[in-house]
């Protein structure tokens, strides 16, 4: 009697889907970083100019 095993393994078409999906993830990470940043920037902006919600009025 024969006895037959096969395992199905990940083809180079299904790592690409894996890499393509971890590179747009991690895009949008680095977009949400560099957002957070600009609006740390502007922030640090206007408490440096006195003009936002945290007035410098110690100059």
């Amino acid at each position: 009697m024969e006895v037959s095993s096969s395992t199905q393994t990940s083809s180079g078409l299904g790592q690409t889907d894996i890499m393509k999906k971890a590179q747009d993830v991690q895009a949008q990470q680095i977009e949400k970083i560099l957002q957070s940043a600009q609006e740390q920037t502007k922030q640090m902006t206007a408490q440096k100019t006195g003009v936002g919600s945290n007035l410098n009025i110690t100059g």
